[in-house]
């Protein structure tokens, strides 16, 4: 099973997401071909109901101990409350591009 598929099982089992994204972006980083290293997760959960950002951030870290343990590297985290969603549908913005390890460019 993938990494990107362990933390989607993960997260809809345990959030019951009204929508949920998982992106795989590690391939916008200095890391080798098909890794699974750098995840963007949108989820927008009705468990994130009168929890603070940090408390929604904390909740699926520790749902993702494990992956975030191993294989998983950074982990973007956009965790949204169905109203928040509803109000607000483009409120996800684009990841930055990486300019970590040999992508950044010498001054």
């Amino acid at each position: 099973m993938t990494v990107q598929s362990q933390i989607e099982n993960t997260l809809n089992n345990s959030l019951d997401p009204l929508f949920l994204n998982v992106v795989n972006e590690s391939g916008m980083h200095n890391v080798p071909p098909n890794s699974e290293t750098h995840f963007k997760v949108v989820a927008v959960s009705e468990e994130f109901n009168g929890k603070t950002l940090v408390a929604r951030h904390r909740l699926v870290n520790q749902l993702l101990a494990e992956q975030i343990a191993g294989p998983v590297h950074a982990l973007s985290l956009h965790t949204l409350t169905p109203d928040e969603w509803k109000n607000h549908p483009d409120s996800v913005p684009d990841s930055p591009l990486c300019l970590g390890g040999s992508k950044k460019e010498s001054k």
